[in-house]
């Protein structure tokens, strides 16, 4: 694989594995819609490279695709808040804009049909109380994100049986880093510090998120490109798992430098709709791979916090 296309390259991880694929030496035809979220400074970084092709564009609406031996996949609309106050985002960028994508592969010759990387996420499980969800169990989203993702997923499983269009599905556990949009829980926190303001936290912060680190996550999928097996599921976990009270507790350590009292910071009265109390997965079909996670948590987390203490994002 040396041609690639990376949709939603100047997003949080799609920026990750732009340069990742670039420091290997690929062809990186770089497409994005310059949403909110996007990060356009990038491109002045990514263009250094003579490797590298940039197009504005939509992946609803685009109508060409190059010849490419892969379709890495990861625009999309990903805010669980943004979805329950407007799914229509959701529904056209993750499910119309993945139909897009497999109606564009299709109509390559049958031999010359790119492999299709499409970046899923844990929450298409819903919530676990107990144990972890594997690649068998059924989806069961929770709010209009999850099911656009979910939706999106069995698209793809459609257009391979009906069409054989070759794929990957990958659904990691929530990411984290350098570079990360402050709707997201650990840039927004800080970023209400640096306001003077409270952190809004839901669910008197006890939901159980799993940590994995967005370098992990290109690592990842590099590793199943050349040991996995094409068209099937795999999970990624960065197999750190904790509330969402003691993320912030370690984010004000670090902010601060010191411990301070969380309810000075945090303000716990914040209800979001359809809340999954706890994700979780079993990475084994992975892991059994060689693969494992280079970062831990609790040795990023100082360096992220101080990132974004020092610049503000609108």
């Amino acid at each position: 694989m040396r041609v690639v296309c990376v949709t939603g390259c100047l997003g949080f991880m799609g920026s990750h594995f732009t340069r990742a694929c670039l420091q290997r030496g690929w062809q990186v035809w770089g497409v994005d819609t310059m949403t909110y979220a996007a990060r356009p400074e990038l491109l002045d970084e990514f263009r250094q490279s003579a490797s590298f092709k940039f197009t504005e564009a939509d992946i609803v609406t685009m109508d060409h695709l190059y010849d490419v031996d892969a379709v890495f996949n990861f625009a999309a609309e990903t805010h669980v808040d943004n979805s329950i106050v407007d799914s229509s985002r959701f529904s056209w960028a993750n499910i119309m804009g993945v139909e897009n994508l497999l109606e564009l592969i299709r109509g390559k010759r049958n031999y010359e049909m790119p492999l299709l990387v499409q970046v899923s996420t844990d929450e298409v499980y819903g919530d676990v109380l107990d144990g972890k969800h594997t690649e068998e169990h059924p989806l069961h989203p929770s709010n209009p994100y999850s099911a656009s993702k979910a939706s999106a997923d069995m698209l793809i499983l459609g257009w391979h049986r009906t069409h054989n269009v070759p794929y990957l599905i990958i659904r990691p556990t929530n990411n984290y880093g350098i570079g990360q949009y402050p709707e997201k829980l650990i840039p927004k926190a800080v970023k209400y510090l640096s306001l003077r303001k409270k952190i809004p936290l839901h669910g008197k912060g006890l939901y159980v998120r799993n940590w994995l680190h967005a370098e992990d996550t290109a690592a990842a999928i590099f590793h199943i490109l050349e040991r996995g097996q094409r068209n099937r599921v795999y999970n990624v976990s960065g197999n750190y798992e904790a509330t969402n009270r003691e993320v912030i507790e370690k984010v004000l350590r670090c902010y601060f430098g010191k411990r301070v009292k969380l309810n000075l910071h945090v303000q716990f009265n914040y209800v979001r709709m359809g809340e999954d109390v706890r994700y979780s997965l079993d990475d084994t079909r992975l892991r059994r791979l060689g693969w494992k996670n280079a970062r831990r948590f609790d040795d990023e987390i100082k360096a992220i916090v101080e990132y974004y203490r020092d610049r503000f994002i609108w």
